[in-house]
Order: structure tokens, then C-alpha cells, then sequence
């Protein structure tokens, strides 16, 4: 074998290693400024090959800027900062307008060099090579300087830049699809923001005008501004929810995560590790980590709904979590810090079961910082008009029609109780809307669940603890009228055990738990009768 191909074999062998180091190089990061330097580095130290340049397309200006270079010289990098080649422009502009290989054996004979970058030694040939993308359009130009046998292997040289260059290519353009989906996401991002902010502006929430109405919009105006706890009181279906998620979505952290959580939906044991998550085989089922809605919150907002349902033992854990932001998840005992907003609710009369014990003093006071009222939709029967025809908007867009409704169909409204409030309005003009097949409703359309009926005092004990009631004796003359009853209304002796289980469902928000207890029956029970009587549960 003579001199000649043993030397061109070496070669080969290691553009093979080189190419295998820039491959790992490329496939390690997206990130592409130090990808590109690295490659450069390696051509320099490993491939023989100095003074490398990587110029990239700017798709604005029609023309190249350089991207990286290999050289430890302060002048060389100024000069690249401001350096820029048109079409044709020095050697680099050549390779671009020609779309094609660049090699020179003597840099120094070569009229079209500019040496702006003071970078290549005129001694050395020169090599530029294009980069291209699949559709063979000129991208970018690698360049470097051979010093291994320059005059023997100049065209083997170049068929390895080339190499280098389809590398480059395909990065780049891995790196295109990144970004454009990256941009596809940021762009859905903004329209759901937009989006999310709309829903819960609060000009959906300020719908109606009475006094107690405007005093309520103006604390939540100037609560969303700061971190301060939140608590919302009112009874059920006043809105509590919609508030937090306006509170939320109004303030400085509407960037990140709003969790929610209805205290009264989960048993303690689960309410724990719903809450503070658990580690795998923290107990049976556990079979991975969990993060617990503190840590999804953290940065955010934790809406806890229905917090006067915890039982005093866990009051004390949560009240650890509020005072000290520090927990431990379930089963593990590494403390784990959050920064999270509370906004709470409850329907309760949190007052009376402090004074009966029932209800930690500390965390009713940790709680109470912000209290806001929601008021009931009876002491504003002033509203109901301007309710309507936002909710008819609302169930309009919904059925993709417009819908109307006549003055006595609005009277009418405005003579009832509205013992489930707003989610009741909204329910019974979903309601009558069906029945209204030309889209205008009347006062004929209308049709209330037993529940809402009641009327009176349906909702008057939901600011309190809910009563426990039993069915009416089925064989029985009517009770006596008394508070006794569901929600302290009269309740017909002959309302059958599935009327009395939806009455109960609507009274509780459709809490299943929170039913259970006003009819002093188990979760597990009042899920078995809803099953075995066909009860559609709504999820409100």
C-alpha cells in the first residue's frame, strides 16, 4: 500500500470519528449558538481543520450574518458581530449566489476574499461549503481552512464539510419545527387566556346593580390586585366559584395555575391526600407519586370550596399549610414549600361553630381576612331583568340561536323565591328555552323542580348548619309545617323518597355528600338511591 493511500485511510478514519462526535454533539441540545461552536471546536481540535465560520440566512434582510466562528482573537469577534454578506458578496456571498462548493488552494491568490473578520491565514486553502434545506435553498455556509496535506486532499476535505453541512441542515431544520410548534402553542396559549379572561371578566361577573350588588363588585375589584386569603360567603348558587375564578384570573397570577377543590366531595382520609398528594406506597393503591393540589396551586390559586365541611383534626393540618406554606406529602417526610393564594367559601355560619367548637377559631381567623358576601337572589328580585337576558345569551350561544322572552315570562321570574338562586335562574331558562321551540318564552314555558317550589325559607338555613331529615312516613297524615323538614319548608307528605333525594341534591349544590347529611343518610347510601331510582346527576 503506498504512502498515498495509507495517509488518505488515516483520513477517512478520522473524518469517520469526527463526524461521530458531531453527530452526539447535534442530537444533545436544541440549543443552536453553543451546538454550533462546539462543532467548530471539534473540526478544529479533532478534524485538523482552523478557522471555522458558520453563517446563517437572516430571511428579513436577504442576507447572511455570521452565526459562529472558531478563533480566540477579541478583534475577530467584534468583527463578527457587524459582519454581513449579500448575494456574491466576498467568498461567503459567492457560495450563497452560486449554491455550490467553494475550494481554493491558495487563499492568498484569491481577489474576491474581503477579510472582514480578519479571521482565515492567506497561506491556508479555504473551503466553503452550503448549507441547504429540503428543498434545496441555501440556508447558511460552513467554512474552514484544511491544514493536514492541504494540496493532496482538498476535494476529499470538502466532501466531509459537505457532511458537516447536512448535519447542520437537518438541525436546523428539527430546530424550525420546534420553534413553530413552540409558536402554535404560545399562540393557543394567548387565545385561551383571552378566552378564559372573557368568561371570568368581571364584566360576566357584575351582572346587576342593586347596592349590595356594587359594593361586592368593588371588593372583588380591589382584592384580585393583591395575594390577600379570600372568603366567600353566600348560600348555594349564588356564584362562589365564578367569583374565585375571576379573583384569580384578574390578578397577578393569572399566568399560572387556578386548582380547585370541593372540601365536602371527599372523605378525610382522601381530602389529605388530595390536598398534600402522597409517595408511592404511602397505602394501598399508592402506586406512584403524587403531587397534591397545594403543590399543582403553587404560584397560583387554591379555590377550596365548602371548607366549613373538614372535620376539626384536619382543620389543624391545613391550617399548618396556611400559616407556614410547608407540608409533607402523605407517607413521606420531606417538606415541601409552596407560595399559593387561598380563596375559600362556605354557606356555613362559620361564627356559630367557632362559638360551639366545631370550628377552629385560628383558621376561621387565618381564613376570614377578606370575607365577601354573595347575596342571595331574593334580596335583589331588581336584577332578575338584567340576569335574564345575560343568561338567554349564555343559553342562546349554546344552542346556536338567539333567544328572547316576553315582560309577564320576566314578572313572573321576579315573584319567586329563587331558594337555589342564580344556578336555579339559569336552570329554570335553560328549562323553558326547550319548551320555547320559536325562541321567545313565555310565562306558560316555565316549570320549577318540588325543590324550588318550596320557596319561603328553603335557603334560609344554608348560611347555617343543614339540618338532618328523614323521609315522611309513606302510610301517614301530613306533618306538621316545621323546621324540622328540609331546608325549614313545607314539605308535602306524599313527596315520594326520589322527589325528596333531588330536593336534597339541588339544596347541596349537587354534592353528594353534602346531601347525604341533610337526609342523615351515608355517601354510600345516597349513592345507591341515586343509582337504583335513575337520578341524572349534574354537574355543575
Amino acid at each position: 500500500m503506498s504512502n498515498s493511500a495509507a495517509t488518505r485511510t488515516e483520513l477517512f478514519e478520522r473524518q469517520l470519528c469526527v463526524l461521530d462526535k458531531i453527530c452526539w454533539t447535534l442530537t444533545r441540545s436544541l440549543d443552536l449558538n453553543p451546538s454550533l461552536d462546539e462543532v467548530l471546536k471539534i473540526l478544529h481540535n479533532e478534524a485538523e481543520m482552523k478557522n471555522g465560520l458558520i453563517a446563517l440566512k437572516d430571511y428579513e434582510m436577504e442576507n447572511l450574518y455570521i452565526s459562529a466562528v472558531h478563533s480566540d482573537s477579541d478583534v475577530v469577534q467584534r468583527a463578527k458581530e457587524a459582519a454581513r454578506y449579500q448575494q456574491g458578496e466576498g467568498l461567503v456571498g459567492s457560495i450563497l449566489k452560486s449554491q455550490s462548493s467553494l475550494v481554493l488552494p491558495n487563499l492568498a491568490n484569491e481577489q474576491r476574499f474581503l477579510d472582514r473578520l480578519e479571521l482565515f491565514e492567506l497561506s491556508l486553502p479555504f473551503i466553503g461549503v452550503p448549507v441547504k434545506d429540503q428543498r434545496g435553498d441555501v440556508v447558511g455556509v460552513l467554512a474552514a481552512q484544511p491544514t493536514s496535506d492541504p494540496e493532496r486532499f482538498l476535494a476529499e476535505e470538502c466532501r466531509f464539510l459537505n457532511m458537516i453541512a447536512n448535519l447542520l441542515a437537518q438541525l436546523l431544520r428539527l430546530l424550525g419545527e420546534v420553534e413553530h410548534q413552540q409558536q402554535q402553542l404560545t399562540d393557543e396559549r394567548d387565545e385561551l387566556r383571552r378566552r378564559v379572561r372573557g368568561k371570568f371578566g368581571f364584566e360576566n361577573l357584575m351582572v346587576g346593580h342593586t347596592p349590595t350588588m356594587v359594593q361586592m363588585f368593588e371588593q372583588i375589584r380591589r382584592v384580585s390586585k393583591w395575594d390577600t386569603t379570600v372568603l366567600l360567603r353566600g348560600e348555594s348558587g349564588t356564584g362562589k366559584e365564578l367569583v374565585a375564578s375571576a379573583i384569580h384570573y384578574n390578578s397577578p397570577r393569572a399566568h399560572n395555575s387556578f386548582i380547585r377543590l370541593n372540601c365536602a366531595a371527599l372523605p378525610e382520609n382522601l381530602l389529605e391526600s388530595e390536598l398534600f398528594g402522597h409517595e408511592k406506597g404511602a397505602f394501598t393503591g399508592a402506586t406512584r407519586t403524587r403531587q397534591g393540589r397545594f403543590e399543582q396551586a403553587d404560584k397560583g390559586t387554591l379555590f377550596l370550596d365548602e371548607i366549613g365541611e373538614i372535620s376539626p383534626m384536619f382543620q389543624a393540618k391545613l391550617l399548618r399549610v396556611l400559616q407556614e406554606g410547608e407540608f409533607e406529602r402523605v407517607g413521606g417526610n420531606k417538606t415541601i414549600s409552596v407560595q399559593v393564594r387561598i380563596v375559600a367559601a362556605t354557606n356555613r355560619n362559620l361564627e356559630q361553630e367557632v362559638r360551639d367548637g366545631s370550628f377552629r377559631e385560628d383558621l376561621y381567623y387565618r381564613l376570614n381576612i377578606m370575607p365577601i358576601n354573595l347575596p342571595p337572589l331574593r334580596e335583589r328580585i331588581e336584577d332578575i331583568p338584567e340576569l335574564v337576558n345575560f343568561l338567554l345569551t349564555k343559553i342562546g350561544k349554546a344552542q346556536g340561536r338567539p333567544l328572547d322572552i316576553s315582560k309577564n315570562a320576566v314578572r313572573k321570574l321576579m315573584t319567586h323565591s329563587w331558594p337555589g338562586n342564580v344556578r336555579e335562574l339559569e336552570n329554570t331558562l335553560e328549562r323553558a328555552s326547550i319548551m320555547a321551540e320559536e325562541g321567545v318564552i313565555e310565562e306558560n314555558d316555565f316549570s320549577f323542580n318540588s325543590a324550588e317550589l318550596m320557596g319561603g325559607n328553603f335557603a334560609s338555613l344554608t348560611s347555617q348548619s343543614a339540618p338532618q331529615i328523614a323521609p315522611p312516613p309513606p302510610q301517614h297524615p301530613p306533618q306538621e309545617r316545621g323546621t324540622s323538614e328540609l331546608s325549614g319548608s313545607a314539605e308535602d307528605a306524599d313527596m315520594d323518597e326520589r322527589r325528596q333525594v333531588i330536593a336534597a341534591l339541588e339544596q347541596a349544590g349537587w354534592v353528594q355528600a353534602k346531601a347525604a347529611r341533610l337526609l342523615n343518610m351515608t355517601p354510600r347510601q345516597i349513592a345507591y338511591r341515586i343509582q337504583t331510582m335513575n337520578i341524572e346527576v349534574r354537574k355543575l
